[in-house]
């Protein structure tokens, strides 16, 4: 496992147990900072946000399948000394939380509760917006661009939404060694080899189960949880609960 990077809001609460949060595919801890805070004066807990493998100040590093970023969590949490620990993840982060809790070497009092933010356990192919991204990405590299206006000129066509564009674009950093040209952070060639990867999940109904609380929330503008996958969700963790929010995918 590799060493993730990772902010901590609430570090001065004494309650027991603690919520840590794992990002969307191109995401970061960063993009958590707002709602870590608002979720620690609430619960009165410490805010853990990682940073998953190849993204933001996390090591790059190969296989970037689940059960690889499951370790990298599960190995964060034993060098934290956490336990009594609830995992909200989204998305991709949905995903690894979601590979974490079926472990057969889960430690026993690790999880309490799990979160999983618009994502279901389910197999298929990730959305081809997403090998769409990556080409933009490394066009936008090969570019050489030295404004976040160029770039998203070139990401543009690959995508109309705006708040998508800007998102994707937080990635974007300067060149180290002094030079004015501006790179992606996330290594768009791991994360190219890995989308076969980030469409799939270890486990299938039968294989493991979680039983402990799980609560599965769904953008009702999304259809990333359906008809479909929500079976397979109940089979998996069977305590599962569902909520629905006036929300699209990426909020």
């Amino acid at each position: 496992p590799v060493d993730l990077d990772f902010d901590i809001v609430g570090s001065n609460t004494r309650s027991p147990g603690s919520l840590v949060i794992l990002h969307g595919l191109f995401g970061s801890k960063r993009n958590w900072l707002s709602l870590s805070e608002s979720f620690a004066k609430r619960l009165n807990i410490p805010i853990y946000a990682l940073d998953l493998r190849n993204h933001g100040s996390s090591p790059h590093a190969e296989p970037m399948t689940y059960s690889t970023m499951a370790d990298d969590v599960l190995h964060f949490c034993g060098k934290q000394k956490l336990s009594q620990v609830s995992l909200l993840g989204h998305s991709m982060g949905g995903k690894v939380a979601m590979a974490l809790a079926l472990r057969n070497d889960l430690p026993d009092d690790l999880l309490t509760n799990l979160i999983i933010a618009d994502i279901a356990p389910s197999r298929g192919q990730l959305s081809a917006d997403f090998r769409g991204y990556v080409e933009a990405m490394q066009k936008i590299e090969g570019s050489w661009v030295t404004t976040r206006k160029e770039a998203q000129e070139i990401l543009e066509p690959y995508e109309k939404d705006h708040m998508t564009r800007a998102f994707l674009l937080t990635n974007l950093v300067a060149r180290s060694g002094g030079d004015s040209t501006l790179k992606f952070r996330v290594p768009l060639d791991i994360i190219d080899r890995a989308i076969p990867d980030l469409g799939s999940f270890p486990y299938e109904p039968g294989e493991s189960e979680w039983n402990g609380r799980t609560l599965f929330i769904k953008g009702d503008k999304s259809n990333y949880i359906n008809g479909h996958n929500i079976p397979i969700a109940q089979k998996l963790f069977p305590r599962m609960k569902l909520e629905t929010l006036p929300t699209a995918h990426w909020g």
